[in-house]
């Protein structure tokens, strides 16, 4: 009879959710049912950095897309793999012979997939050849983009029919500036006109407006504009029409419209001009000769830098151009997404960490495909809390209400300031995954991925379930 009754209580014992896991805070269910989103559509994952069992786990094994929050498996494979101090090199060669200030022969510039190659950073490297004497060249620019296979730089619009959308910029090897054109809106209330200035103002871009000005409150401002922008990668004419109001003074907003070759070739013809130097020459791809010889190896920020604007700023473009980098640097060049993906898979399984339900498309998380479970992601975040590049790693998640895609959430309450989360957003995807450091100076790990078509109302289910874990 007592080892019956042992046994009973043994069973129901086990059955019993372990340190409250598989229960949702009060405040958690009651934003699920104000946002309509049912329990089979979420999973949540949050455990104390410290401690052995989850505090929550609903959901958790559940696959589903986790949009922007894949970003924190691509950096801290890359922060545990290459370090904080790992930078990217743009090598510039010369193919014929430098007499006096001219180069008589090709300029020659081949990328390893640079995710920060910024006008800044192109024009310093500019500004360093011509230090080195070069005026004159009397040759063609050859760009030497092989590093990344060809077909990485697919049709910018195949993910949602916005090709001039910089968050849609294809990898490359030679990546410049993101490829963008910044232009800046100027109302001209006097003469009723809104002005349009492109920075930089590239030749093969031609920019026009027919844009209306009114009185009427700001608002969608970028909605009340309508784009016309044909082009041929070679080209591109930007007319806007539309509407604008007076209310919004000036704003701004990039756009993506070139080729990536014909985008390098007028930078570098319009920054070479200006400071000093003389160059009419074409552009083509080719890969560097074997006997031309290396002039300048410039590099820029390291990837501590990198992750951060990455993660920050949920750049996407940064995120496929580092995702490419590791495939290239662990399986050889040219770099696709079948060898980043394997190299990933491969530092994982040196990590001691299983993923069987994983699928990457680009490590950005701008993808339908890409797909993750909660206690996955959650691992990962646990691994990455004992690990040599943890303070890389958190200090490039958003701050709750501080910065990043967090700046304008929670302002007020008590679990700002003492998070850090990285969010994910795709239509009929809300996610959020980090550290939060509760009132108690605990660290814990939270995972919440919604996939449902009611997502965008799942903002209050996470705020409600960050608050709880600080003040629990």
């Amino acid at each position: 009879m007592r080892l019956l009754i042992a046994t009973l209580l043994w069973c129901m014992l086990a059955a019993m959710p372990q340190d409250g896991a598989a229960r949702l805070p009060q405040p958690v269910i009651q934003a699920l049912q104000q946002a309509g989103i049912p329990e089979s559509s979420i999973g949540i994952y949050v455990q104390d950095a410290n401690a052995e069992r989850p505090l929550i786990a609903v959901g958790e094994e559940r696959v589903l897309n986790p949009a922007s929050t894949i970003k924190l498996l691509t950096t801290f494979a890359a922060l545990d793999q290459l370090g904080p101090a790992y930078a990217w090199t743009t090598e510039v060669y010369t193919t014929g012979m430098l007499q006096g200030d001219v180069l008589t022969g090709d300029l020659v510039v081949k990328g390893y997939g640079d995710p920060r190659l910024t006008l800044e950073n192109f024009w310093l490297m500019l500004r360093s050849l011509r230090a080195r004497g070069m005026r004159e060249i009397r040759g063609d620019l050859v760009l030497d983009r092989s590093y990344f296979a060809a077909a990485e730089s697919a049709d910018p619009g195949s993910f949602d029919n916005e090709p001039t959308r910089p968050y849609n910029t294809p990898p490359d090897a030679l990546l410049v500036n993101f490829k963008a054109v910044r232009l800046q809106f100027v109302p001209d209330a006097e003469r009723r006109a809104l002005r349009i200035i492109a920075e930089p103002a590239l030749p093969q871009v031609q920019v026009l407006s027919n844009v209306v000005l009114d009185n009427e409150p700001c608002g969608d401002w970028v909605g009340r504009l309508k784009l016309t922008a044909p082009g041929n990668g070679a080209s591109a004419r930007l007319l806007f029409g539309g509407n604008y109001s007076l209310a919004c003074g000036e704003k701004e907003r990039n756009y993506s419209v070139l080729g990536h070759p014909q985008y390098v070739h007028g930078l570098f013809t319009l920054l070479w001009r200006e400071l000093g130097g003389a160059f009419a020459g074409g552009v083509r791809d080719a890969e560097t000769p074997a006997g031309a010889r290396l002039l300048l190896a410039h590099q820029t920020q390291t990837l501590a830098e990198i992750v951060r604007d990455i993660n920050k700023f949920s750049n996407n473009v940064m995120a496929r151009q580092l995702y490419l980098s590791l495939g290239a640097i662990a399986l050889g060049a040219p770099a696709n997404s079948e060898k980043s993906a394997r190299a990933i898979r491969q530092w994982l399984a040196s990590r001691r960490l299983a993923f069987p339900e994983l699928v990457l498309e680009n490590g950005s998380g701008l993808s339908r495909n890409e797909r993750l479970s909660a206690k996955s992601m959650a691992q990962l975040l646990l691994v990455a809390h004992r690990s040599a590049v943890m303070p890389e790693l958190i200090a490039s998640l958003p701050l709750v209400a501080v910065d990043g895609t967090m700046k304008k959430r929670l302002s007020g309450a008590e679990v700002a300031g003492q998070a850090h989360i990285k969010t994910g957003t795709l239509s009929g995807v809300r996610a959020i995954a980090g550290y939060v450091l509760d009132a108690k100076g605990r660290m814990v790990v939270v995972v919440c991925i919604v996939n449902h078509a009611r997502a965008p109302g799942a903002q209050a289910v996470q705020d409600a379930l960050l608050k709880w874990i600080y003040s629990r």
